[in-house]
């Protein structure tokens, strides 16, 4: 059997174009692809396609949002208007930019900024929610979504030694019963120093497992080292603003 040749893929291909409805051949092009395999001196080509082809599309053209002016006086007074408006929205960012401190949380990156004005505190590793979804296997009527709530918070109390009172979807996780005694639910020292709430039940605290911190592994609170926790407790008061993107 004789190899298969580049020549004889691509005319291959050309030809079952051709052989496509007009409006079909205008979609994607019919795809080539060749693997080149260099053993014992043979190459072998393999040829797959679609059946569509490609067509240039044309790109809009930039619009100018006001023409700009030949003459040199009406050019001055249009450069002049542009700067003032300019001034303007520069001061109006000024002002709804936050003043003092405030906490900036990068759940992406898992980063948490201690802030004042425009100057960096403290930078912090931290962990956020992991998007998982858990779903009740018992009943399969609820489900917990572990996401980290973006938006504009701020800092509803502060509590030192938390314990943490375990919801339902924590003994689902677990694979437990859920309890009927209360006292069951309470788990102390696995939030660590401190927490900081700023609703719906979420929290900024610490963790028993500092080696995670970095990765999206909370059930949506977030999670920060000792050292890095203990600063923003002392430095953010109640009411204290905090940003989560």
């Amino acid at each position: 059997m004789r190899a298969t040749t580049p020549s004889d893929a691509l005319a291959a291909a050309t030809s079952l174009q051709m052989r496509q409805p007009a409006d079909r051949r205008r979609g994607t092009a019919l795809v080539v692809t060749a693997l080149v395999l260099t053993a014992a001196g043979t190459m072998g080509l393999a040829a797959y396609g679609t059946g569509y082809g490609y067509r240039k599309v044309e790109a809009d053209p930039v619009k100018i949002a006001a023409e700009i002016p030949a003459d040199p006086k009406a050019l001055k007074q249009m450069q002049s208007k542009l700067r003032s408006q300019q001034r303007q929205l520069v001061t109006a960012l000024e002002r709804k930019a936050p003043r003092g401190v405030y906490i900036v949380i990068d759940q992406t990156q898992n980063r948490l900024y201690l802030m004042e004005d425009e100057k960096v505190l403290r930078e912090a590793v931290c962990s956020a929610g992991s998007g998982l979804i858990l779903q009740e296997q018992e009943h399969g009527k609820r489900q917990w979504i572990f996401d980290t709530p973006r938006g504009v918070h701020k800092v509803r109390s502060k509590i030192e030694d938390p314990v943490w009172k375990k919801p339902d979807w924590a003994f689902v996780e677990e694979g437990k019963p859920i309890p009927t005694n209360p006292e069951e639910r309470f788990a102390p020292g696995e939030l660590g120093e401190y927490a900081l709430y700023f609703g719906n039940g979420y929290m900024i605290h610490g963790t028993l497992y500092e080696r995670l911190l970095g990765r999206s592994v909370t059930h949506g609170c977030i999670r920060l080292g000792r050292e890095d926790l203990r600063e923003v407790y002392r430095a953010a008061a109640l009411g204290t603003p905090i940003y989560i993107y």
